[in-house]
């Protein structure tokens, strides 16, 4: 690839994404891309790049959701959901118990599984919720993946990746003899939509919780600033916000403080509503990974 073609490729991904691809990156876009090709039965990156530039529409989105595709499991990282489910979620429930609803959104929700994994657990919570009305919102820029999503059709690989074998067997049905599909119950009050970050997210509505996990990684200084913007404007006064592991607000938002670094937990903060009103503030120890998986 020339450094014309891949400045061109960068560029185009910058503009329809927000993501930044540098240099040292440059060996994504073959990795990526390669399906895009076998698809299209094109002999390499060049002939790819030629029908870019002369303005192909459809494999120009198909290079965009290529290249945005992320990795993905079933409880991810695990104790921001041991978290949720041990001081966000029981916040919750005093704080709407009024209302007896909430609402969460996920971004960069890919095939589900984070949208999914929310989901068993508010089932796990029983009773507690019985007479409640959560909703799961998860949004993508690549349409092969909230299909897949909507589906909730996964192969033996994707259903063991981060699953424990109990909530496999009780909230899944087999199809055939490599997949297995989650069960209709658990996709009451979820909805999947096509969404691009570097767009407004206003008509999205309120949300108690916002899960952006592993997406800001992508993003310039810039883009995350925005992208933080629209998502304080979301958030209830006492929302909660996950970003990833190694992600964070400081220095970039002033409208979230951290609540628990080290997990990517941070709370809405107001000058008139300060974070220690948060959802995501409360008692939390941290558990190993093997212990909390028992529990949930």
């Amino acid at each position: 690839m020339t450094p014309d073609d891949f400045e061109f490729v960068a560029d185009l991904l910058k503009e329809r994404s927000g993501l930044v691809l540098t240099r040292d990156k440059s060996y994504l876009i073959e990795n990526r891309l390669m399906p895009v090709l076998r698809r299209r039965r094109l002999k390499g990156l060049g002939d790819l790049i030629g029908y870019l530039r002369d303005g192909e529409e459809s494999l120009a989105r198909e290079v965009v959701e290529a290249m945005m595709s992320g990795e993905t499991t079933f409880f991810r990282d695990w104790k921001p959901f041991e978290h949720f489910r041990t001081v966000t979620l029981p916040n919750i429930l005093k704080a709407r118990k009024d209302k007896e609803s909430f609402r969460i959104l996920c971004c960069g929700v890919s095939t589900g599984q984070e949208a999914y994994s929310l989901a068993l657990l508010l089932r796990e919570a029983g009773d507690a919720l019985a007479a409640w009305d959560p909703q799961i919102v998860g949004i993508d820029i690549a349409d092969g993946a909230i299909t897949r999503a909507q589906k909730g059709v996964y192969s033996q690989f994707e259903a063991q990746s981060g699953l424990p074998v109990r909530m496999l067997i009780s909230s899944f049905e087999k199809v055939g003899d490599s997949q297995w599909r989650i069960k209709d119950v658990l996709k009451a009050g979820l909805e999947f939509k096509r969404w691009n970050l570097t767009e407004e997210l206003y008509p999205l509505g309120a949300f108690d919780v916002v899960l952006c996990r592993n997406v800001l990684t992508f993003f310039d200084q810039e883009t995350k600033i925005q992208v933080l913007g629209r998502i304080s404007r979301l958030l209830t006064d006492d929302g909660a916000l996950y970003l990833g592991l190694d992600e964070t607000t400081v220095g970039i938002s002033n409208n979230f403080r951290a609540v628990v670094p080290e997990i990517g937990v941070f709370g809405v903060d107001r000058p008139d509503r300060p974070v220690s009103q948060s959802l995501a503030v409360g008692a939390w120890h941290g558990s190993s990974q093997s212990n909390a998986k028992e529990s949930a």
